[in-house]
Parts: C-alpha cells; structure tokens; sequence
C-alpha cells in the first residue's frame, strides 16, 4: 500500500477512535461554546504539550497567546498557545507540492499528509467536578480535546468584575469579547510593572490600573507625572484627540500638585497645591542619584559628606551661599580636595536656578506635610512637572519626596504595631514612577529610597509601580520582588530576559512578548493573576469613563456630566 494512503486510512481511524474514546472521557463537560482546536499528540510537564490541529481549522486562527482548554480524563487544562508549526507525515510531499491551480489535490493532502502542529503550556488544572484551579503536576493522555476557551472558562479562572472591586476588568483575551479581570486586592499588595517599547501604550495601561485601584479605593497614590499626563486630560499619539484624566475622571479623589503652576495654568486647568522642595531637604543621597545627571564625580561626594559632616542638614544652604574665591579658603577648613569641592559646587548652583527650590524650609516643609494630610485622607495625588520635566528635576524631586513619605510610613507603622489599633493602621500607599531605570538600574537601587521600597516590599504599606521601556536597566533584584507584571511588545531580547527574571518556563513566553501587536495588547503574568495571560487591552474610552467615572455630590453632578461626556 502506497505510504501516503496509509497515512490517510490511519488518521481517518485515528478520529473515530477518539470520538468515541472521548465520549467516555466526559466530552459532555464542554459546552457548545468550546469550539474544538485540535488533539494532543505528544508533550511533557515540563516541556508543555503539542496539539494536532483540526483539519477543519485555519491555522491563521491559531495565535501566540491565545487562552484555550484542554479536557483530559479528569481534569480540564487551561493553557496558552505559545507556537505554532507546518509539518507533514512525507517529505514527498514538500519535495513535489501541489501546483497553485491543483486545489483539490491541496485539499485532500491537508489535514493528512499535511497538517499544523500547535504547542501549548498548561498553566492551571481543574477537576471536572470542581471549580478550584490548582496548579499544573500532571498532562492530559494522547488524543485529549483542545478547544478555545469559552466564557465560563475566562470567568473561572479570573473571576468576574464586581462592585467591590477586587476582580477588575483589564481587557480580554486574543479573538474573544469576554472580560479578563484582574486581583486588584493582589495587585495593590505588592510593587508592580508597566512595561514596553515606545509608543505601545504603557500610560493607557497605567492609566486604566490607576482607575481602577482610586474607584475601589484599594490603595491610596502618589503619581510623579513627569510628562503631565495623569492628572488632566491629554493628546493621543493620534493627533486630535483627547483622553480624560484622573482628575476629572474623580474630581473629589484626586488633587493636582504642581512644580510648575503656570504649565498648569496654560492647560486650562488650576493646581490644588503648589510644591517646592527647601535646600535642607536634599540629602546626599540625592545628589548621589543625579551623578550621571550632573557629571559628578565620586570625589565631589567626598567633599559633600565633608560639608555635611560640619554643617548637618544646612550644608547645601552653606555652599550655595559662598562665593567662587573663597572656595579654596573653605576647602582647607574642611579638609577637602579643593577642585572636588569646586565642582562640586559649579554643579550644584544650577539647583539654585530651579523655581521651585527654596531657602526657606517651611515652605518646603509645608508641601511635605500637604502631601501626607492628603495621602492620609485618601485623596491621590497627581504631581505634576509642567515644562520642569528634566531628568534632573524629576529624579530630585520624586527621591526627595518619596524618602520623607517612606519615613513617615514607617513610624506610622512602627506605631501600628505597637498599639494594634486597625484606626493607627497607615492607608496602603503606591507610588508610581515613570523612567523607572533611572532610579531602580543597580547602582541607584542601593542608594535611592525606591531600591528599599522595592525590597521591603508591603512591610510599610508602601509599594511602587513601575513604569518603563527599558526594563533590562533595572536591577536584578528589584524586578524578582516585582508582584504583578502588565507587559507590552518588547524586542530587544535583554528586556525580555528581564521581564521574565524569576518566572519558571518561560521559553513560550518570550515568543508571546515578542509576538504582541504594538498596540492595545499586553502579557500579563504575576500575583494578581492565576496564570500568564494575553490581553486586549480595555478600551480608554466615553464607555470606559461613564463606567469608572466617580462622579461628585448630587448638586454638581448635572454639570459635571455634560462637561465631562461633552
């Protein structure tokens, strides 16, 4: 008998035997929205599991990320397709292929001679008379019944939204309109990611997770918006049009602070707050952190521990104050390096230059203490930096702020332990941060006060999200202690390997990320959801506002609302 009509008679006995094999397998458990996919051939725990598919299914269907259901004998499997693969049972075939004009013969070799194998990772089980996911120790037998993933299915896995808020919706998976919601109770406990290359939507995906957690109240924020893009509504990439902010979005939950009043202004919009930072509040450790920023060198820091070890917390206040000639004067009373402590000085003037720096410390003071009234009435805080969105102003600014909450979290801590009163508790707090590398890459990690927060993890109430397009600049160890993980299309392979730094098989996963459209799409993996998941991302839209929007007292509603939905 010729090979090929073996092959032929073969699969044709194969399917009947499975029919009639999964019958008794307990097929019924899907429903007739579970269209079938294929059948498992082969795999491994460990390597994940290939699947057969169908001969009546367009393997232009089948795509990287896609959520689907294997049903074994006493498990369902819930899996992501993570490739997908042309074979053929005769290299004849290939060697001789069927002429464009032969499309019978094409029809009649595919599914037989021809076919598409798919590989799928199995991230959860469940026993068919349970509704409990566990985690993957076992496979499915040869020939068990892959299907899409069907409603039920999407909801069993990651809950459904409700009014409380602890399952939110963030999209839904490839090809289906059924919600994917996420933990948002998970998501607020532990410090979080935002990832992906330029222009793949990371603020929308920001934006989207900051409106959930301020309309359910999970956790309190602190948004350091370098690019003024949180608070009040701004431009799409698509030129025209425009996308609520938070503030307008909850009026009565969000405050706009500004270190720069009149970029606000010219918006159209009025700050809450206006913020300034007073010379004794910047720290060593800050001027550290903008050596890169500033071109310092490692003996210039010398000469500013030499100032501090004199002066405490006046030293910037000191330096500042002198004239260029007396420095060498000023140099030999200290004991410095007299060139150090002349660059260090050069470089430290154009501090002075910044509007919101100040000599006087109660205004300084008195921003910090807003800041915390605020946080600690549950009211998020949008920091705004207007035309100061340097680098230099951002990476002072966001380190100073955030030692002084962190400090003050503590001690609120600290005496929550002591009295276990729930009323001496401190708020959950977040705080995100946009270039994140800048403050997180390994040698600022250790010296800035967003590496400890990172590493403390919720010991104070503090967590971060992390926003950034270069996540390979982060350290190592601050992206292992990272809970959840929303991440858009990266290609540069160092960014995906750390991305995927501490999570266990991720050979399927990396085709995933760099498989993802470059918009409205995002793999999803960590604490606060059961298994990795790939997402269209939710629309950030009129629907979205009038399903998220907190709207203010009764007496202004009417107004708002027309305002609001235009």
């Amino acid at each position: 008998m010729d090979k090929d009509a073996f092959d032929s008679d073969l699969s044709i006995s194969y399917s009947l035997q499975v029919r009639s094999y999964f019958a008794i397998l307990n097929i019924e458990k899907m429903t007739e929205e579970n269209r079938e996919l294929g059948l498992i051939t082969g795999g491994s725990l460990t390597e994940g599991l290939q699947m057969k598919l169908s001969p009546d299914r367009s393997i232009e269907e089948v795509k990287a990320g896609k959520f689907v259901v294997v049903f074994g004998l006493y498990h369902k499997f819930f899996s992501l397709i993570t490739d997908v693969k042309l074979d053929a049972s005769s290299t004849n075939v290939l060697i001789n292929p069927p002429s464009r004009e032969d499309e019978t013969l094409r029809q009649v070799l595919s599914g037989t001679s021809t076919y598409s194998t798919v590989e799928l990772r199995p991230m959860l089980m469940i026993k068919h008379d349970d509704n409990e996911p566990k985690p993957v120790k076992t496979i499915p037998p040869h020939f068990a019944l892959v299907s899409e993933a069907a409603e039920g299915d999407v909801s069993l896995v990651f809950g459904t939204e409700d009014k409380g808020g602890r399952f939110y919706n963030i999209g839904s998976p490839l090809d289906m309109d059924i919600p994917v919601c996420m933990n948002l109770d998970r998501f607020v406990e532990r410090s979080n990611g935002i990832f992906g290359k330029s222009g793949t939507g990371k603020t929308f995906l920001t934006r989207l997770m900051l409106a959930g957690i301020i309309k359910y109240g999970k956790a309190v924020n602190l948004i350091f918006d370098m690019h003024n893009e949180y608070g009040w509504d701004s431009q799409k990439e698509e030129a025209g049009f425009f996308v609520k902010g938070l503030k307008e979005l909850f009026p009565e939950k969000v405050s706009i602070f500004s270190l720069d009043p009149q970029s606000t202004k010219r918006r159209g919009a009025k700050p809450d707050v206006e913020v300034y930072i007073s010379l004794d509040q910047i720290e060593i450790e800050d001027i550290a952190l903008l050596q890169d920023e500033l071109q310092l060198h490692t003996t210039a820091i010398e000469s500013a521990y030499a100032l501090y070890r004199k002066y405490e917390e006046g030293w910037l206040s000191e330096l500042l104050s002198w004239k260029q000639e007396d420095l060498t004067d000023k140099a030999k009373e200290l004991g410095a390096h007299q060139s150090s402590l002349s660059a260090l000085y050069r470089k430290l003037v154009r501090l002075k230059n910044l509007p919101f720096i100040v000599d006087d410390n109660s205004r300084g003071e008195g921003t910090i203490k807003k800041i915390i009234e605020y946080l600690g009435r549950g009211i998020n805080i949008v920091l705004e930096f207007g035309k100061r969105n340097n680098a230099l102003s951002y990476l002072l600014v966001a380190n100073i702020i955030s030692r002084r909450i962190h400090d003050y979290y503590i001690e609120k801590t600290e005496g929550y332990f002591a009295t276990r009163n729930p009323a001496d508790r401190p708020r959950q707090l977040m705080i995100t941060i946009e270039e994140a590398h800048k403050f997180l890459n390994p040698q600022a990690a250790r010296q800035t006060i967003f590496g400890t927060i990172a590493r403390e993890l919720r010991k104070y109430s503090v967590t971060m999200m992390i926003v950034d397009q270069r996540p390979s600049g982060i350290d190592d160890e601050v992206i292992s202690q990272i809970g959840t993980r929303i991440t858009a299309l990266l290609n540069d392979e160092k960014d995906i390997q750390s991305v995927l730094t501490g999570v266990s098989n991720t050979s399927g996963l990396r085709a995933i990320l760099a498989s993802l459209d470059t918009k409205q799409q995002a793999l999803i993996i960590g604490h606060a959801v059961p298994m990795p998941v790939v997402v269209k991302t939710r629309e950030y839209d009129d629907k979205f506002y009038k399903e998220i929007a907190s709207l203010p007292e009764s007496g202004k509603a009417k107004k708002y609302v027309e305002e609001l939905y235009g």
